[in-house]
């Protein structure tokens, strides 16, 4: 079963977060996630599965960036989510579908206990100018049946940017290590 906005609503705080939230962006049956200021670009000709890719970030400014098709952006929701005994997922909304713009090209479907920024993974049948702040997917719920364990992978749990695939790390433990030390060490010095 799928949650109405009213029941959104009344689990916000419980089993919901969306941060910031905005009544407005409050849909029957979901609720509209908007679209932060910055998009990544892999670099790389071949993407490698079993390595970090070079990227580059990218601002959006208030006047819009035109997307190319054939390229893939990755780009993030400015609100942060948190849910727990419930299925998140999101989806593009209809309105930039009908522009030829897809927000997830596989990755639409979320984690029990997932609290983080969505990574949208933004891909353009033809040209099409985006902006920042626009209502860009819709987040929705489902009830979850049966005995479950919250996700809880250090892989993308409490992200807190846009995130390229980390898939390598699964392929080459040996960079997960080196990552979680980098990580570490970052950490340290703010």
């Amino acid at each position: 079963m799928i949650l109405s906005g009213e029941e959104i609503r009344s689990s916000l705080g419980k089993n919901i977060v969306i941060d910031p939230f905005d009544e407005k962006n409050l849909n029957p049956n979901s609720y509209n996630l908007t679209l932060h200021d910055e998009v990544l670009v892999y670099e790389e000709v071949v993407l490698d599965m079993r390595q970090a890719n070079r990227f580059r970030r990218t601002r959006i400014p208030e006047n819009g960036l035109v997307l190319s098709p054939n390229q893939l952006y990755l780009a993030r929701t400015r609100e942060r989510t948190e849910t727990h005994n419930l299925v998140p997922m999101i989806e593009g909304r209809s309105s930039i579908g009908r522009l030829g713009l897809f927000v997830h090209v596989t990755a639409g479907f979320g984690d029990v206990g997932f609290k983080g920024y969505w990574t949208l993974e933004m891909f353009a049948v033809q040209p099409v100018r985006i902006y920042p702040g626009v209502p860009i997917c819709q987040i929705f719920y489902h009830q979850i049946i049966g005995d479950y364990i919250e996700y809880r992978s250090d892989k993308y749990q409490n992200n807190r940017d846009i995130q390229p695939s980390l898939l390598y790390q699964e392929l080459n433990p040996e960079a997960r290590r080196e990552d979680a030390q980098l990580r570490l060490n970052f950490g340290s010095e703010q």
